[in-house]
């Protein structure tokens, strides 16, 4: 798209060419070929026309190739009138479908049309070369005009955006958004540039066109403000731009450009903000893509000494410039570096800005060449070359040792010291590409900044502004990263904007209009994806815990899918993929469609972590630009540590290929206004965007929206080609179906009163009266007289809308219209031609006549002598008085001719002034006509203004009234508003110290992990030297045994010596001396050896503590940890959620004081332990001392003695050596490890202190909240509780699936054995057929007579009799099933018996969980099987996964024949209510032919007796009637051949019953031969058809007889005959679309029965499914809260608590899986009932071929007229019946005697036919009204399907709760017709007994489906023989005119009849009170005839009428 023009016509590409558009020929083939669009795989859409409809198919044939093709009816779309061709606004399509919109495009892009309206939006086709029409000239065109006055154009949508900004004072925006390369950013070029043309200040005017400046005097000419906003684009193209596959411009940033104006409309400033700059394409490009414009241009067209001063080399010698050089079709590198150095200096740029700029992007360059190598014993990265380094130091100002040193060894800080941490080759390299890429990134911000303060103009103040949204489209790639994540998320954003704005414009436009509608607002419907994404908490959206995931340093992607799984695993907008695992993580079903997300490096992404060290060294660069650039890191960002995330580096490939256009591109942003954030504060990529986002969105909400989509025609850039289903996709993505879709929901199609009524007034001509009417009454007239549904149209003031579709509609009436009228029009011209050529030859014929005349007079006197004489004598009369008359003739002459200049002067006058007069006339007529018009308009103004002046007076008031309301308001507001400041600043403040403790908190736990790993270590020592004193200990502690051994030895040698002791008592006073010296050494010696006991068991208590310690700060460091990150969240939310923060804040409180409690008990339990420690020490000693004694008194003075005392004193002197070493050792350790441990104890103290500081700070908030703690507690409590109930309640669950599966399989074989049953039965009814045959075959010989009549009864009865034998055995057999489904509640009450027992056993489980604390060893175990159970179940789980994949395949597409049955069913209620006035009209009607039925028994009196006499006559004229006794003859003969194939079928019919044993093996042959009997039936039924037509023809034949008998009736019978052959006539075509439409009611009827039962019984297994689910789910929430409550009491046990939460998990993931399981099984039970809403669904058809059964017997009655002798033979086998039908013998005589009856009130029906042929011409208007309002329902049946399609699961409540309504309806329908029943059952004998077996049959039917199926086509064959006999009874018969007549007459009183039935049901469903006459009785006595006692229902009187008129007219029957 360039401006400029060219030498072609511009107005070619924007005007249509209205004339090829109205084409009539067009419009005919339109017409005339039904066209439709059907789907095509090239071109998206296939124009076809309609040939045949087949049910659900539809056979079209292509207008591209004539190929007929088969299609599903939902596949097709509705083609447009061709009016509607090319149209500029697709709002304004009748039929708003994808194929109308694609095919719009499609013609208006290949004519040069590429911008079109959709509504609010402008579609835009990128056409991929220059158009002239963005030349001056074209924008002068465009300005000051409205959008609808101008084709569309992107300056129609900036001029408007203009003149609203003037005008209303309101901000305005134009958002443009498509794919790369759809031309976006040039037409926000072209926005620009009209701007800068309409709105320059008089000073620019003149110059601001000038393309290029030429010398530098020109900078100060073109300085002005619009130049400079020009030519800021170029230099953002050269710095953002690049080329990609699809687009050799592409931005690869988006922006939004604010134009601000002043009061008067000039441009006085402009501001630029940029998002998600693709900074990664700086360092590296997919396969023919090129890096940002700047670099190539740099390189290509800088100096000699601009190369020297940049260190600038080729192309190839950059590795960051991936392909190499890549040039651009048509551009120089060169010429466009000049053009960005020229507008920098428009700009205002000076030089040394633009070279530090230069010089950064060459440094960027240079980052890429720097190489780092692996060495060889290590990981470590070395420099082995560091010539670019050097290079790049140069270049930004550093020292390259300080550099190198920071790359390869940077300083970490480690607690309060720093330490030098060597990278490896993947860290330094992907150290270097973050620094590169960072560094480009604020380049362009500070670019952005600069040309922000260039356009910045403090001086003139703007008071209002345009913002132009340039920025990426919706984008769904095989696989979307972490930035088509943000593109969407502000696509959502976006098109919720269009969605909200689009509502109020409809809002406004239809209370505008006072049109009545329920307003919806559409923008609500995309708020669930976007709460998906951005959503803070409760649950936490992708973005929140993408943040949130940051924050851990071990967390991974894999670990962030885990928590968006376990968060937003239940949204409805979220999706588990249903790809495999390598390819996609999750979905998201955005608006456009479900899109799959990978979630590689979305961490590192988010984070975008750089070197410190680096980004230090560049702040304090030489180069005061970088040291700008870089200013902003150090002081306002604490960025993520770069070695804390990217340690893992060296595991994952670094080298990740950008994809084809922005698949990975756009990841980081480059903010324009995101310089001021808080001091200190880490944010996220995620979090800055968002902020961002929250912003532009706050500020498009401000202004008034104008949406331009961009579209890409093809990927190839080749102009005048497109791609259909590209271009599908765009429209999806862009939003344009989407805003289509909500112009369905109301009436897209408004029309001016004047134009409609001036297109439209044709198909009314006489609705409006002649003279002036306002147009909206005339509308209104012409809207009655179309007789138009009022849901598809609405009035308003000054249009008329329209519902999509009702125009095309209109559209083709009107050309029908058209050509009849052009035909008539045509047969009048050929009528006056041939009437005046006809004229002319009669004018011809007379001048022959007189010719011929004078020449036969001359014949006959040319020879006469007088004649000679007379002719010669005559001329010389007159020769005497020539002269004279010669002068008078002169005379005269000059008379005349001077009479003639005067009359010629007088008529040049007179022609003069009645010139002017007819002027005069002309004027003053259309002075005239324009003061009527005026006085018209002015009239309506008048009017409306002054109805406009009322309700603005009203609405004055009410307004006054809220204003007042308001002030007050305000006040209170303002007074809370300020309370919120001052409550917002206190929370600002809090939040402020929160961040500075949470910072501080920060830095101490890797101040506290640092130690811990020493803590660690030093344990790992102390348990070493722990392991060796347990070894000493053991030791002496063998050594003390040992020594009480001996002890216990000298004791007995004591006591044998104690006789010696006497004699050696001086001796001892000796000894004693010696032993005195001894004791005291030994007793020093015991006393060192207690002490060191003492020390070592003190050791050993403080490491035990110590290691206590230890894990409780790990504990509470982890607690601490995640204390910190939910307060993070909590605090961040603050401001916005009072409510959560509260929340968040009692949860921080609970576990505060569970940490308390758990140290105190930890505490306690440590005091105790201690205490018991010390206790066994003084036990001891105790000991200790006791044996001392002992020792003491047992010493002898014997020389045994000494010697042991010797030993025992040597032996305590190698002890006192070894104990004084190791008390040495001991002391230098415990030294040792009491001043670890005190250094330890005093940081462990600090942090004690700082974690009370902590402590005290939450104190305070936890006094206010311990009331609500213990509310909670007590709720928890109860909670608890509900919980274990749901646990028992889901097991039990459990267990009765199985029960019920049992129970399934035993349903399935009493099924079975109910099939047999039914084969036994069907053998009775085979044999009743027989013998109906044999009567049959005999029936047809004998002759008809009265008594033929009695024979009938007596067989009807028989068969009635039969009936009710069988209605006894299925009574029978329902007692039986009442048996067995007691004994099916037997088991149920067994099942919850069982459920009860394990109940019971979950209590005993409960037990046995809480004693789990002395038994964690047995848990174990338990868990291993878990573990097993586990494995097995997700085997099942996988297993039930793909069944409900299927299922939920399957129903999806129930769900759409669902959708389609719903919209069906309503067309059909509508029809109903229209059938249901015709009935009221009729029953009106019918009072009128009771009067007549008197008249007409007198008549038919008459008509008797002349009757008589015709016969006589008619004897004579017999013999004219043998052609057609041939027919007859003919007709005889194929009947004799249909009795030899009824023979055979009769034959092989015998022989299916003699294999009846073999009826379960046979069960398949039975159906292939019911196959093909049923098409031989259809065969039969063919041949029927002809012999009726044959009859038909002979009827005509006699009633040609019976012209002499219908003269002697005069005018009465020719006047009736007259009207029989109109109605024949009508009755064909009626017939043949009824049953049409009978066919397809019957279908759709079906349809709905099924899927209604289905349906409701889904909805009560539903919800008792959601009931026990919702149990399960309260068993699973109170299970998790009581193994929290475990943990908290199993806190000595740590190790084995956290194997419990394994467990706890496992058992949770078990539930799941049950969960999942018991759902596969609910989809099996429902599958169940499926199949029995089937047999349900056979059972009814059944009923329905039974009462056809008794209908076709019923109407057999009048062909059984010689059936005695039959009847005497089947006496015998009818006597065994006889037995069961005692109780039915008073019922026929009842009905013998309406037989009677009947008889005697045919003649009285007879008479309605004349009343009712009157009316048969309204049904025929009803119909065609009736077929209209088909057509419009089928229309909006396809745009509800679409709109069903799209909110599908959105509106699956709705449809199901209105599915339920109508079922409820359903039922009571079906409750009041079982009442109406039984009041009609009521007035006849054994009400009761009759209902409940009509009740039977209706249960059980559908065991007899098969039965009734063979008895029916037997039946078909008997009532075609039947009716035979009867044709040729008639012909034989003297009295065959009357029955013929009577046969007419009762074919018309049927259809009064079914009306009739028709009202009646009506009256059964709406609950009106019933009367019936006597006529109405007769009828329905008529209809019973021949039936049983049992009084048949509405529906079964309506299909005896039907059948026995099958011959004339079908009528639908209900089902």
């Amino acid at each position: 798209m360039s401006h400029r023009s060219g030498q072609e016509d511009p107005e070619r590409y924007l005007f249509v060419d209205r004339a090829v558009v109205y084409n009539p020929a067009t419009q005919a083939d339109w017409t005339a070929k039904k066209l439709v669009w059907v789907p095509s795989e090239r071109h998206g859409f296939e124009a076809a026309g309609i040939r045949e409809e087949r049910g659900e198919e539809v056979q079209v044939e292509l207008a591209e190739n004539g190929k007929k093709v088969v299609i599903n009816k939902d596949d097709i779309q509705k083609m447009n009138p061709p009016k509607f061709s090319k149209v500029e606004d697709m709002a304004e399509l009748t039929c708003l479908n994808e194929a109308s919109v694609l095919h719009n495009l499609k013609d208006r892009y290949y004519s040069g049309l590429i911008y079109t309206y959709s509504g609010l939006f402008c579609v835009v086709i990128n056409p991929y070369k220059n158009l002239p029409i963005y030349s001056e000239n074209i924008i002068e065109m465009y300005r000051g005009k409205k959008r609808h006055e101008m084709p569309p154009h992107i300056y129609a949508i900036s001029e408007a955006a203009y003149r609203c900004m003037l005008q209303d004072r309101e901000d305005q925006s134009i958002l443009c958004t498509g794919e790369s390369g759809a031309g976006k950013t040039e037409n926000t070029k072209k926005v620009i540039q009209y701007l800068a043309h309409v709105a320059s200040s008089h000073k620019g005017r003149k110059d601001h066109n000038i393309p290029q400046p030429e010398s530098p005097k020109a900078f100060k000419l073109q300085g002005e403000l619009e130049r400079q906003l020009l030519q800021a684009n170029p230099i953002l193209e050269s710095f953002g731009n690049a080329k990609t596959v699809k687009n050799d411009n592409s931005s690869r940033f988006g922006k939004f450009i604010r134009v601000n104006f002043d009061v008067t409309g000039y441009i006085v400033g402009a501001n630029i903000e940029t998002y998600l700059l693709e900074k990664s394409r700086a360092i590296r490009q997919a396969k023919d893509e090129r890096t940002f414009h700047i670099f190539y241009r740099l390189l290509a067209g800088a100096g000699e000494h601009l190369r020297t001063d940049l260190l600038l080399e080729g192309f190839n010698d950059y590795r960051f410039l991936s392909n190499g050089n890549i040039p651009i079709p048509g551009q120089q590198d060169k010429d466009n570096f000049q053009e960005t150095m020229d507008a920098m200096h428009i700009m205002s740029f000076n030089h040394e800005e633009i070279v530090c700029m230069l010089k950064v992007v060459s440094a960027v360059l240079q980052f890429g060449n720097i190489i780092f190598k692996k060495e060889r014993n290590t990981d470590q990265a070395s420099m082995p070359e560091n010539t670019a380094a050097q290079k790049l130091c140069h270049l930004l100002g550093m020292n390259i040792m300080e550099f190198t040193r920071a790359i390869l060894t940077p300083r970490i800080k480690v607690g309060r010291d720093y330490v030098q941490k060597a990278q490896t080759k993947e860290q330094a390299d992907f150290a270097i590409e973050a620094l590169a890429k960072a560094t480009y990134e604020r380049l362009f911000r500070w670019l952005v900044h600069r040309i922000n303060k260039a356009l910045d103009r403090t001086k003139r103040q703007g008071a209002s502004f345009i913002g132009i949204l340039d920025i990426a489209g919706f984008e769904i790639f095989e696989l979307n990263s972490f930035e088509q994540l943000c593109i969407n998320y502000t696509n959502e954003k976006l098109q919720q904007l269009f969605n909200h704005t689009m509502f109020i414009l409809e809002q406004e436009e239809y209370q505008r209009e006072g049109i009545e509608w329920s307003f919806i607002d559409f923008g609500l419907d995309l708020q669930p994806c976007i709460d998906l994404i951005e959503r803070p908490n409760n649950p936490p959206g992708i973005l929140a815990l993408l943040d949130e995931e940051c924050w851990f340093p071990k967390a991974t992607d894999k670990t962030f899918i885990d928590k968006v799984l376990q968060e937003q695993g239940t949204h409805t907008k979220f999706q588990r993929p249903r790809q495999l695992k390598d390819k996609a993580d999750f979905c998201v079903i955005h608006y456009a469609g479900k899109v799959d997300y990978k979630a590689d490096e979305w961490l590192m992404k988010n984070m975008d972590p750089l070197n410190d060290n680096v980004a230090t060294l560049l702040h304090q660069s030489t180069d005061k630009f970088v040291a700008e650039l870089w200013k902003d890191d150090i002081q306002t960002f604490q960025r993520a540590s770069f070695y804390d995330n990217v340690s893992g580096l060296h595991e994952a490939p670094v080298d990740r290929i950008v994809g084809l256009d922005q698949v990975s591109g756009m990841n980081e942003t480059a903010f324009g206004a995101a310089y001021k954030t808080k001091k200190g504060m880490f944010r996220t990529v995620g979090q800055l965007y968002k902020e961002q986002l929250s912003k532009l969105m706050a500020t498009l909400r401000n202004t008034n929206p104008n949406f331009v989509r961009c579209i890409i025609p093809n990927h190839e850039k080749r102009a005048g080609k497109l791609d259909p289903h590209l271009v599908l996709d765009q429209l999806r993505c862009n939003g344009v179906l989407e805003g289509i879709r909500i112009c369905r929901q109301g009436f897209p199609n408004r029309i001016v009163f004047q134009e409609f009524r001036q297109r439209y007034e044709i198909l009314t001509p006489n609705a409006i009266p002649k003279g002036f009417m306002d147009g909206k009454q005339a509308c209104e007239r012409m809207i009655r007289a179309l007789e138009l549904d009022s849901n598809l149209f609405r009035i308003g003031q000054s249009k008329i809308f329209f519902r999509a579709g009702v125009l095309a509609h209109l559209e083709e009436e009107r050309d029908l219209k058209i050509t009849d009228i052009i035909i008539y029009f045509q047969s009048v011209c050929r009528g006056y031609l041939a009437r005046k050529a006809f004229a002319k030859k009669q004018q011809q014929l007379s001048a022959l006549k007189v010719l011929q005349r004078n020449c036969a007079a001359y014949l006959k006197l040319r020879h006469w002598q007088w004649w000679r004489l007379f002719t010669k004598v005559k001329p010389l009369l007159q020769v005497t008085r020539q002269e004279e008359e010669m002068q008078a003739k002169d005379e005269e002459l000059v008379k005349v001719k001077e009479k003639q200049t005067k009359v010629e002067g007088e008529l040049v006058e007179m022609e003069r002034k009645h010139q002017q007069t007819i002027e005069e006339k002309n004027i003053l007529a259309e002075q005239l006509q324009a003061e009527t018009e005026l006085f018209a308009e002015a009239e309506e103004m008048r009017a409306r203004l002054a109805s406009k002046k009322q309700e603005l007076e009203e609405i004055l008031h009410d307004l006054e009234s809220r204003l007042e309301e308001e002030e007050e308001r305000t006040q209170g507001m303002q007074g809370e508003k300020k309370k919120m400041q001052s409550h917002i600043q206190d929370l600002e403040e809090q939040l402020d110290e929160e961040e500075g403790a949470r910072q501080k908190l920060q830095l101490e736990k890797v101040t506290a992990e640092a130690k811990m790993k020493k803590y660690d270590e030093d344990i790992l020592l102390l348990e070493d030297q722990n392991s060796k004193f347990q070894k000493e200990k053991k030791l002496t502690e063998d050594r003390i045994n040992e020594m009480t051994s001996l002890l216990a030895e000298e004791e007995e040698k004591a006591k044998n010596l104690s006789k010696i002791k006497n004699k050696q008592e001086m001796m001892m006073v000796d000894l004693e001396e010696r032993l005195k010296k001894e004791e005291k050494t030994r007793q020093e010696l015991e006393k060192a050896k207690r002490k060191l006991d003492g020390e070592t068991s003190d050791f050993q208590d403080q490491i035990s503590e110590l290691q206590t310690q230890t894990e409780e700060l790990k504990a509470q460091l982890g607690k601490k940890e995640d204390e910190q990150q939910t307060m993070q969240s909590r605090t961040e939310d603050e401001v916005s959620h009072k409510n959560s923060a509260c929340l968040s804040g009692l949860k921080q409180v609970r576990e505060q004081q569970a940490q308390l409690s758990e140290l105190q008990e930890d505490l306690e339990s440590e005091k105790q332990a201690r205490s018991k420690a010390e206790k066994l020490k003084r036990d001891l000693s105790e000991e200790l001392e006791a044996l001392k004694t002992e020792l003491e008194d047992t010493l002898d003075t014997t020389a045994a003695q000494q010697e042991l005392r010797t030993k025992r004193e040597q032996e305590v002197a190698e002890l006192k050596k070894a104990i004084d070493e190791e008390t040495k050792n001991h002391e230098a350790q415990i030294q040792e490890m009491r001043q670890r441990h005190g250094s330890t104890l005093e940081e462990l103290s600090e942090q004690l202190e700082q974690a009370k500081r902590f402590k005290a700070n939450l104190e305070k908030t936890k006094q206010s909240q311990e009331t609500a703690n213990k509310e909670l507690v007590s709720e928890v409590k109860g909670l608890q509780q509900a919980k274990t109930e749901s646990e028992h309640k889901r097991k039990k669950l459990e267990a009765q699936l199985q029960e019920f599966m049992a129970r399934a399989t035993e349903g399935e074989r009493a099924k079975g054995e109910l099939a047999e049953r039914s084969h036994k039965l069907q053998t009775e009814l085979d044999n009743v057929s027989s013998i109906l045959e044999d009567s049959e075959r005999k029936g047809i010989k004998m002759t008809k007579d009265v008594s033929g009549l009695e024979s009938q009864l007596q067989d009807t009865q028989e068969l009635l009799q039969e009936e009710t034998r069988q209605k006894l055995n299925l009574s029978t057999r329902i007692r039986q099933l009442e048996e067995e489904k007691n004994a099916v509640q037997e088991q149920q009450e067994e099942d919850e018996e069982a459920r009860k027992n394990l109940e019971k056993q979950t209590l005993t489980l409960q037990a046995q969980l809480s004693e789990s604390k002395k038994k964690l060893e047995d848990d174990v175990g338990t868990i291993e099987g878990l573990e097993e159970t586990k494995k097995k179940l997700q085997k099942d789980h996988e297993l039930s996964s793909q069944r409900l994949e299927e299922k939920t395949i399957a129903f999806e597409k129930m769900e759409k024949t669902k959708t389609r049955l719903q919209q069906e069913l309503d067309d059909l209620t509508v029809d109903l209510d229209h059938q249901r006035q015709i009935v009221s009209s009729l029953e009106k009607k019918q009072k009128k032919f009771d009067q007549l039925l008197a008249e007409e028994k007198s008549i038919s009196a008459r008509i008797a007796e002349e009757r008589d006499r015709a016969e006589a006559e008619a004897r004579e004229k017999e013999t004219k009637a043998l052609s057609m006794t041939r027919a007859l003859d003919e007709a005889l003969e194929a009947k004799e051949e249909l009795e030899r194939v009824n023979k055979q079928l009769r034959a092989e019919m015998e022989d299916l019953m003699s294999s009846k044993d073999d009826v379960g093996k046979n069960v398949h042959e039975l159906e292939k031969s019911k196959r093909t009997l049923e098409q031989q039936l259809e065969e039969m039924k063919t041949q029927l058809e002809e012999l009726e037509d044959e009859l038909q023809a002979t009827e005509d034949a006699k009633l040609r007889l019976e012209v002499n008998m219908q003269a002697m009736k005069a005018q009465y019978e020719r006047d009736l005959q007259g009207r029989d052959d109109q109605n024949d006539e009508k009755k064909r075509a009626l017939v043949k679309q009824v049953r049409e439409m009978e066919a397809e009611l019957e279908d759709e009827r079906k349809q709905r029965a099924l899927a209604v039962a289905a349906k409701k019984k889904l909805e009560m297994d539903l919800k008792d499914i959601e009931g026990h689910i919702e149990g399960a789910n309260k068993a699973r929430d109170e299970a998790i809260k009581q193994l929290r409550k475990l943990q908290a009491q199993m806190k000595d046990y740590q190790r084995e608590l956290e194997d419990a939460r394994a467990s706890r998990d496992d058992i949770f993931a078990l539930s799941k899986e049950n969960e999942k399981k018991l759902k596969s099984l609910e989809a099996e039970i429902v599958q169940l009932h499926e199949d029995l809403a089937a047999s349900e669904r056979g059972r009814r058809h059944a009923e329905q071929e039974r009462d056809e059964l008794q209908d076709e017997i019923s109407n057999s009655t009048s062909g059984k007229s010689a059936l005695m002798d039959e009847k005497r033979r089947l006496d015998a086998r009818i006597a065994q019946l006889e037995e069961e039908l005692e109780e039915e013998q008073g019922n026929m005589e009842l009905l013998n005697d309406r037989f009677r009856k009947t008889t005697m009130q045919v003649d009285t029906l007879t008479t309605e036919l004349s009343a009712e042929r009157s009316t048969s011409q309204k049904s025929e208007n009803a119909r065609q009204q009736l077929e209209r309002q088909n057509k419009d329902l089928r229309a909006k049946l396809g745009e509800l399907e679409g709109s069903v399609k799209n909110r599908f699961k959105a509106s699956i409540t709705a449809l199901e709760a209105k599915i339920s309504q109508l079922e409820e309806q359903l039922e009571q329908e079906a409750k009041e017709r079982a009442a109406a029943n039984k009041i009609v059952r009521r007035t006849e004998k054994k009400l009761k007994e009759i209902c409940m077996q009509v009740e039977d049959e209706r249960r059980h039917a559908d065991q007899f489906k098969e039965q009734v199926e063979k008895a029916n086509s037997r039946m078909k064959q008997l009532k075609r023989q039947l009716e035979e006999t009867e044709e040729e009874a008639t012909r034989s018969n003297a009295s065959r005119r009357k029955l013929q007549r009577e046969l007419d007459d009762a074919t018309e009183a049927s259809e009064g009849l079914s009306r009739e039935v028709h009202t009646l049901k009506n009256r059964l469903r709406r609950g009106g009170p019933i009367s019936f006459s006597s006529s109405r009785s007769g009828r329905r006595q008529l209809q019973v005839e021949g039936t049983s006692s049992d009084l048949v229902s509405d529906d079964e009187l309506e299909n005896k009428i039907t059948d026995n008129n099958a011959n004339e007219t079908p009528v639908p029957q209900p089902e």
